[in-house]
């Protein structure tokens, strides 16, 4: 029987083997999915609600060890995982307190006075695909919302984070809900396209890369069920000439390195107007500079390692390829660290427009920096990638700032911010970014059929 293997990428040590489902099992999980549909449905959404916060009180309260085990099985500091456990608390709490008023029936009237209702009701069972980047937060975004809208859940998590896969299923067991609601299937890709194919399975939920993203769409087109798609991102960070340098230059750098860089919506690549570009390339690389490498468990270290060793490879090929092609190194070295997930952060110029670090995106602590002549030119820049996840644009003028904001093409666009995911707010993208939504009420609509009543 094939096992996924859980390796902690700073210490390349093995902390467990788990094997595959086989398929007899595969096919008793998903009828109990189904089943647990059937009465799952019916609950009402107070008590839905009542289950969902327990949930996040669970979270909370084993807060330190579900962060030790994202921190273990894919490297990200400990501080960052200790965050990313709360926003999974806060997010079950969102949904658990909104739920009712977003799915609350809704009256239409007619130009003739005639009414109309719609309702909002559960598809079935829903399969979610979730990268390594965000093992907890990217899985309670998909499952708070659709297990409150009333629909049951199977996950397949990225094969590099196991524990975490096992550890969310638990979460919500321990909570109190009924077996079957959600569960996690240790499969590889084969047998997740094959799911597609189950009667019992309705929809499915990706984030990932366009390549997984092409062919989890085509399965759910082959069978004609819905498909939401959350892919990367090459997100531009645009610094107009009035903006607060200082400000700027502070939060890029937390754009850019946020989960060590590997984050469909981190900051990629830095446009800024050639009038302030030497004194914000000097305040990046300070501050830069200054952050501190060192074991991701260390409360002291700011970044530590990438999430596999061979990761840190593709990336440095990006790079290297670049740099070939006439991008310049202004800090960091492109030399490998052979077999080794471990990568020092990089700032690229002079960048050609067909070298992988203008046309790929780079998921990783790999900055690209641009000087363009106006805010024209910004934005034509920011629009030319084939991404469209989200901006950030930074001037001291809001109307400006708007005006720019609805020129550029992505889902989101963060004036003088950094782009974040949270609970309130609509997430997702455009181009080869995906398509739907998740979080907020337009999260939550996702997956569920939304019926209109006419009222003769």
């Amino acid at each position: 029987m094939s096992k996924i293997k859980s390796i902690n990428p700073w210490t390349s040590k093995l902390l467990g083997e788990f094997d595959l489902l086989t398929q007899e099992q595969i096919d008793t999980k998903t009828d109990a999915a189904a089943k647990a549909f059937a009465t799952w449905k019916d609950l009402p959404i107070s008590d839905r609600a009542v289950l969902m916060k327990k949930a996040g009180k669970i979270l909370r309260k084993n807060q330190e060890q579900y962060a030790r085990l994202i921190t273990a099985e894919m490297g990200k500091v400990i501080r960052e995982s200790r965050a990313e456990v709360e926003k999974c608390a806060w997010a079950c709490e969102y949904y658990a307190d909104q739920t009712e008023g977003f799915l609350a029936p809704e009256e239409i009237t007619l130009e003739d006075n005639k009414k109309a209702n719609l309702f909002h009701q559960p598809l079935g069972v829903i399969l979610a695909v979730m990268p390594w980047n965000f093992p907890f937060w990217q899985v309670f975004r998909f499952a708070a919302p659709t297990l409150m809208a009333g629909n049951t859940g199977i996950l397949k998590h990225a094969s590099n984070v196991p524990q975490c896969a096992l550890a969310i299923e638990s979460v919500f067991r321990e909570a109190g809900f009924p077996e079957g609601v959600f569960q996690t299937f240790l499969i590889d890709s084969k047998a997740t396209l094959a799911l597609l194919d189950k009667e019992e399975v309705k929809a499915v939920s990706l984030t990932g890369s366009e390549k997984a993203g092409a062919a989890v769409a085509a399965a759910a087109g082959k069978n004609i069920k819905k498909s939401l798609l959350e892919l990367g991102g090459s997100d531009p960070f645009i610094v107009l000439a009035d903006a607060d340098i200082e400000k700027a230059a502070e939060i890029a750098v937390k754009g850019r390195m946020v989960n060590f860089g590997q984050s469909c919506i981190a900051a990629k690549r830095f446009i800024i107007e050639e009038s302030v570009f030497d004194a914000f390339l000097e305040l990046f690389i300070e501050k830069l500079s200054q952050l501190k490498s060192g074991d991701p468990m260390d409360e002291s270290s700011d970044y530590a390692c990438m999430a596999r060793p061979d990761l840190a490879a593709e990336l440095f090929s990006q790079v290297k390829k670049s740099v070939e092609m006439g991008a310049k190194i202004i800090l960091g070295s492109e030399q490998a660290k052979e077999g080794s997930a471990e990568f020092d952060p990089i700032i690229l110029t002079d960048i050609a427009e067909n070298s992988p670090a203008f046309t790929e995106e780079l998921f990783g602590p790999v900055a690209t920096l641009f000087k363009v002549k106006n805010e024209e030119e910004a934005i034509k820049l920011a629009n030319v990638t084939e991404f469209g996840l989200g901006a950030s644009l930074w001037t001291e003028d809001p109307k400006k700032g708007e005006l720019l904001a609805a020129q550029i093409d992505s889902g989101a666009v963060f004036i003088n911010a950094m782009v974040a995911s949270q609970p309130g707010l609509p997430f997702g993208g455009i181009k080869k970014s995906g398509f739907g939504r998740e979080l907020g009420r337009q999260g939550i609509l996702e997956f569920v059929n939304t019926k209109t009543v006419y009222l003769g």
